[in-house]
């Protein structure tokens, strides 16, 4: 699944540049972090402030945190040199392709159709630099879900937002975990908790209630939440 750059600027590195050189041209100030994912077509912003961290650092561009669009085109592309690209390339960690299976719904559970979550297109992918993943997490049966529903909105996962699940069938209090309610047939992604003997489903949301499993057999846990990627509207990976 792990895919290594190619020596020297990517493609998205020299997207990203174009859009910051046409924001300078044109309007005179540098655009958003929303913006460039809108023209580089790239739908995650942890994505785009990944490039940006490497362009930094081969001295493309200066950024500043405390300022709304604190970027600054030090070295437009056309000025790239062979030894920023080749400082470009010993920085950047291998990009993953993970599969998005489907959706998980934030709400009340709702039914879905089958007893698994795959029916998305097999082709349905999201990128994430493994620099971005929990150290030593095994990157081979990651896998991905979009977020339904807004009841875990004090957790910071809206509803769009990709969630990344790590494969497990048991879970801690307080993990947050997709689950599956075998004796409904319905889904859920919520905070997890064993107590007096049932379990708890946690929202994040201070408008709902959390859901009581009174026979904690029926709680299929799917997976755990190892990484949140927030998504622009209207983009596809």
């Amino acid at each position: 699944m792990a895919r290594r750059r190619r020596k020297g600027l990517s493609e998205r590195h020299k997207k990203i540049l174009e859009v910051l050189e046409i924001f300078q041209e044109t309007v005179g100030y540098p655009p958003s972090i929303r913006e460039i994912c809108d023209q580089a077509h790239i739908s995650s912003t942890s994505v785009v402030n990944y490039y940006l961290d490497q362009l930094q650092d081969a001295g493309h561009i200066e950024r500043d945190s405390r300022v709304s669009r604190g970027i600054r085109l030090i070295k437009p592309l056309a000025e790239s040199s062979a030894k920023a690209a080749e400082s470009i390339h010993q920085t950047v960690s291998e990009m993953l392709q993970i599969p998005v299976l489907g959706r998980i719904v934030a709400s009340a559970p709702v039914p879905v159709p089958s007893s698994d979550f795959s029916y998305f297109d097999a082709e349905s992918m999201v990128d994430v630099a493994s620099s971005l993943l929990p150290p030593r997490e095994s990157t081979s049966d990651l896998f991905a879900l979009e977020v339904q529903g807004d009841s875990m909105i004090d957790a910071m996962v809206y509803d769009g937002d990709i969630v990344v699940m790590k494969p497990s069938k048991d879970a801690h209090n307080g993990e947050l975990v997709a689950v599956w309610l075998n004796d409904r047939d319905e889904t859920t992604l919520k905070y997890f908790y064993r107590e007096n003997g049932r379990v708890r489903l946690q929202p994040a949301n201070p408008t709902m209630e959390p859901i009581y499993i009174e026979d904690p057999s029926s709680v299929d846990i799917q997976g755990k939440v190892i990484m949140v990627i927030r998504q622009v509207k209207g983009l596809i990976s």
